[in-house]
């Protein structure tokens, strides 16, 4: 016999089905997510999930939000255990050491959440694409304001302040791929850390244009 459906109130079957495809992404990544197995997950028939979502797409978005909210906690987790520095100029310079730290470490921690976080489903080509949205997306934004503030701080000139999180980003998103689906994912994870933090740091060279350091790398 069939498991009984679940009965849910106004407002929380839609909240149900992203949990679930959370829980199937974790471990699979975008390609388990469905609107069959969320469904099959939560209890309720398939035709309860086109009143909150009017298809895979649509769910696969709703699901990478969560995941890049995820992404974007595990961030701010990391840059407020920063201890004190001598200055604002290496705060400034910290916080963008950890941000890019923690995004690569997300990665390489919760592999199926970072695949879909910022991943949609092509509609002509059915594969999964890496896309942004129209609007800034939480992981993103903490770049942005990590970079203004050290602008603030006087650790980045303003001048070498526009489009600056571009190399940043491309810098760390890059190194997580290949530590994630590279052959760098199959060294020890001390090696990785190494490497991790040798590319976040000429990042940070590079975006100030400056070898000089504020501040020495603090210990995670």
């Amino acid at each position: 016999m069939a498991a009984q459906l679940r009965t849910y109130h106004h407002g929380d079957l839609r909240r149900a089905l992203i949990d679930e495809g959370l829980r199937l992404a974790r471990t699979g990544g975008p390609a388990a997510v469905s609107l069959r197995e969320v469904t099959r997950a939560a209890g309720v028939s398939p035709n309860a999930a086109y009143r909150h979502f009017a298809d895979r797409e649509h769910l696969i978005r709703a699901v990478a939000g969560e995941a890049q909210l995820a992404l974007a906690r595990a961030i701010r987790a990391r840059v407020n255990a920063a201890p004190p520095a001598e200055s604002a100029a290496a705060a400034s310079i910290e916080r963008l050491r950890r941000v890019g730290l923690a995004y690569i470490d997300f990665a390489r921690a919760e592999r199926g959440w970072f695949e879909l976080a910022f991943a949609t489903q092509d509609p002509q080509g059915g594969e999964e694409i890496v896309t942004l949205d129209d609007e800034v997306v939480a992981p993103f934004r903490l770049l942005l304001d990590t970079l203004d503030q050290m602008v603030d701080a006087g650790a980045l000139a303003s001048e070498r302040r526009p489009f600056a999180e571009w190399p940043c980003w491309s810098a760390v998103h890059g190194f997580a791929e290949i530590a994630v689906h590279g052959p760098v994912q199959w060294q020890p994870p001390e090696v990785i850390d190494a490497l991790a933090a040798a590319v976040v740091e000429a990042a940070i060279v590079g975006v100030r244009g400056t070898a000089e350091s504020v501040a020495a790398p603090i210990a995670p």
